[in-house]
């Protein structure tokens, strides 16, 4: 269990660094990149559960269809990460611009980091866990 809560800490933190580092880089400003690595995937993880359930009982409701499903689920989910990242970009500067940005690249960028991060999580920090117990 404590390795589940290490890795669930180690996801949102990495999810922090993505967002501070790309509005630091879109709007140059420690305030703004500091404001967006709080607020956005405090928001993405606290909505994700829901989400995910959402989806798996649409799975079970539809098992024939279960890999088209799988695949809305993870448009879904980068829809959902894109209008987050969008709205909280935009709340933060008023910037269409900027809000647009982010919306389309904090989504790519996490979509892309967090599956290497959880297979390099699993293969040395859940493995270490399992070794020494």
């Amino acid at each position: 269990m404590a390795a589940i809560a290490a890795k669930k800490m180690s996801q949102a933190s990495t999810h922090m660094g993505i967002a501070f580092g790309l509005m630091y880089v879109l709007t140059g400003s420690l305030a703004f990149g500091g404001l967006a690595a709080v607020l956005e995937p405090v928001i993405n993880v606290a909505l994700l559960p829901f989400h995910e359930r959402g989806w798996h009982t649409l799975r079970m409701h539809f098992n024939a269809r279960r890999r088209a499903l799988i695949a809305a689920e993870k448009v879904s989910q980068t829809m959902m990460h894109a209008l987050i990242a969008f709205a909280t970009l935009y709340a933060a500067t008023g910037s269409l611009a900027f809000g647009g940005l982010a919306a389309v690249l904090e989504p790519i960028i996490n979509v892309i980091a967090l599956p290497f991060h959880d297979r390099l999580f699993d293969r040395h920090v859940l493995r270490r866990a399992h070794a020494s117990a």
